[in-house]
């Protein structure tokens, strides 16, 4: 029985790994091109940089990578020893299902408390840690803000170039979107000029058109060569994260202090939304490996797109749970926070169904 539990313990920990780095990969594709090899392209960060901000989003990411290799790698180990029979051969020598699984339920039980210290306070701490990085990256090179082919706000100005060569740009549009005045700005050419020393930022547009608006009053020049000064913010840590970004201590701090300030139901619901979405989200890895394992002994199958079908399906519906309490987060008659605990209770109790009738068929 010991080198039989070893065994499926080693399966499954060989496909989690290699279901967990897939799964990471796909999660982080996002963010990565989105944000750090864009700042890459452009020249803001250097390789080590970008290593350093994929290093603060693993936890992060690894909050959701976890629960779905898991569910992945049990639909694919159990599959494949069923449709080996050598599940058969087990109960042939008079071994249960039961207790065949029970170091792998074990097994996922000890990576909910992984998920929980990750889902708790590592993984929002280095989102935060993420955020931080990024900006710092962006006021060490504040020319690489300016970006081809979209428009950048920076401070009270709407700035779209379309090419960007160095310091050289074309086909700029500036709009001055403060509520003192209305202006606007087209130059085929200008220049970018960054001044650190004062903090600020020139953009000189030659052959410029502008018009100006104040009240009824509008102007408008052509033909000029104009300058425009942008101050450049200084960094300054924010009071505190956004509560999606919240470790758990940080929540409950912010409760007790909207309490302390007289918070109706209303104004504490989306804190308790993110607390329980924190706690009930680390018990998804047992709840996934509670049905993975008899649903992986139903289809019998080897093939790892079967398996991942099947575990992309069940993530879905169970984020699908989420999203719906995040999107009643203000809603304090339906009671949100109790909407994250469904489908913890959904799976757990139909995979402990499952597990039972695959053993009371077999025996």
């Amino acid at each position: 029985m010991r080198i039989l539990h070893f065994y499926l313990i080693r399966q499954v920990l060989s496909t989690l790994v290699m279901t967990v780095v897939v799964f990471t990969f796909i999660l982080l594709l996002g963010s990565v091109l989105k944000e750090v090899l864009t700042l890459l392209v452009n020249g803001q960060a250097n390789p080590l940089q970008v290593f350093k901000a994929i290093v603060f989003l693993i936890p992060y990411v690894l909050v959701f990578a976890l629960p779905m290799g898991l569910l992945t790698a049990t639909l694919l180990v159990f599959g494949r020893f069923s449709a080996d029979q050598e599940l058969t051969a087990a109960r042939a020598s008079g071994i249960s299902l039961l207790s065949l699984v029970s170091p792998i339920l074990m097994l996922a039980l000890l990576f909910s408390f992984l998920c929980a210290y990750i889902n708790l306070d590592l993984g929002p701490r280095s989102r935060e840690a993420y955020k931080q990085l990024l900006f710092q990256i962006g006021m060490a090179k504040p020319s690489g803000w300016i970006l081809p082919n979209q428009y950048v706000q920076l401070d009270h100005y709407a700035i779209y170039t379309g090419e960007k060569n160095g310091d050289e740009l074309k086909d700029i549009v500036i709009f001055d979107i403060s509520e003192k005045e209305q202006r606007w700005f087209k130059a085929p050419e200008g220049r970018l000029d960054v001044d650190t020393t004062n903090s600020q930022i020139s953009l000189t547009l030659i052959d410029a058109v502008g018009v100006f608006r104040r009240g009824a009053n509008v102007t408008g020049s052509e033909g000029e060569t104009m300058v425009i000064s942008i101050e450049i913010p200084k960094y300054s840590p924010p009071e505190e994260p956004d509560l999606s970004d919240m470790s758990y201590s940080q929540l409950r701090q912010k409760l007790a202090s909207l309490k302390a300030l007289g918070g109706n139901t209303e104004t504490l619901m989306p804190v308790l939304v993110q607390m329980h979405r924190q706690i009930s989200f680390s018990f998804a890895s047992f709840g996934f490996a509670l049905i993975g394992i008899p649903l992986g002994i139903r289809t019998h199958r080897k093939e790892t797109t079967i398996g991942m079908a099947i575990s992309l399906v069940l993530v879905l519906v169970y984020y699908s749970f989420i999203m719906l309490a995040e999107t009643f987060e203000t809603r304090a008659d339906l009671k949100p926070y109790l909407i994250l605990w469904l489908p913890n209770f959904f799976f757990q109790i139909l995979g402990a169904f499952l597990l039972w009738r695959a053993d009371r068929r077999v025996s």
